[in-house]
């Protein structure tokens, strides 16, 4: 259990690093800020015609009687929807990631760069690295969307739909949350998307730690986007540790402000 308060101990550290380096988070904000524009307007829609796309593919409900047919398409309605929300907070750090990547990328040097030591250099053009995240994001949302369809299945068990499906669906929201974030890191590193799923499977109750409290938060818009700058300085230090280099400090650098 240490490694779960430790995973959260990276994230509440990522953001005291950018809290202390005013001008990094700035410069953070902005590639979450266009994606939540992008995320916002896709969902208000999906909220506006998730019930039309139920009842387009209820028709066979159309004959029950009430309270039936309304109870069906209610909840498949519902189902819809927090599929909908499931995705986009898994996606949105991918998007976020992609679009931002020159962004975060110095980010990420900077907070090794102040944890002291060599700062790995992957030695690929951006372009290269933008190929590599978008075929691995690519990979990691399929792997997210079989979890997604088994998740939406079971939820129609009762009771374990309503309490144990959410509980596992969370876990599985942070966990490749964290998987994109440190990516970031590890990626510089050499560490391709195999080699870096068998490092958090390795520590999974770190990557839990780390990853679950963070998808919880991301499902308020706007607290995503204020977390994003300091999820990526955490998944760093995060990163760090998975390979065994530790930390100079405590991660919050010297506490000034770059502004």
């Amino acid at each position: 259990m240490r490694d779960l308060g430790a995973g959260f101990g990276y994230l509440v550290k990522g953001q005291r690093w950018v809290a202390g380096h005013g001008r990094w988070f700035g410069f953070g904000l902005l590639p979450g800020l266009i994606t939540l524009v992008l995320y916002a307007g896709a969902l208000i829609g999906l909220a506006y015609g998730a019930d039309d796309l139920v009842d387009r593919a209820t028709p066979f409900a159309d004959d029950w009687s009430s309270p039936w047919n309304g109870l069906l398409r209610t909840t498949l309605t519902v189902l819809v929807f927090s599929l909908g929300l499931f995705l986009a907070v898994i996606t949105f750090t991918a998007v976020t990631l992609l679009v931002g990547q020159p962004f975060y990328e110095a980010l990420s040097e900077e907070v090794e760069r102040a944890e002291g030591g060599e700062v790995p250099e992957s030695g690929l053009p951006l372009w290269r690295e933008l190929w590599i995240s978008a075929r691995d994001s690519v990979r990691v949302l399929a792997r997210v969307a079989l979890y997604s369809v088994l998740l939406f299945a079971f939820g129609f068990v009762p009771v374990a739909g309503q309490t144990v499906v959410p509980v596992i669906g969370f876990c599985v929201t942070g966990y490749f949350l964290a998987e994109e974030l440190t990516a970031v890191a590890l990626q510089r590193r050499g560490l391709v998307l195999k080699d870096r799923l068998v490092l958090l499977r390795g520590r999974r109750l770190l990557t839990l730690g780390f990853g679950v409290p963070l998808g919880l938060a991301f499902l308020v818009p706007f607290v995503a986007v204020l977390l994003m700058p300091g999820a990526v300085a955490g998944a760093t230090l995060l990163a760090r540790d998975l390979v065994g280099e530790g930390t100079a400090g405590d991660g919050s650098g010297d506490g000034k402000d770059d502004d």
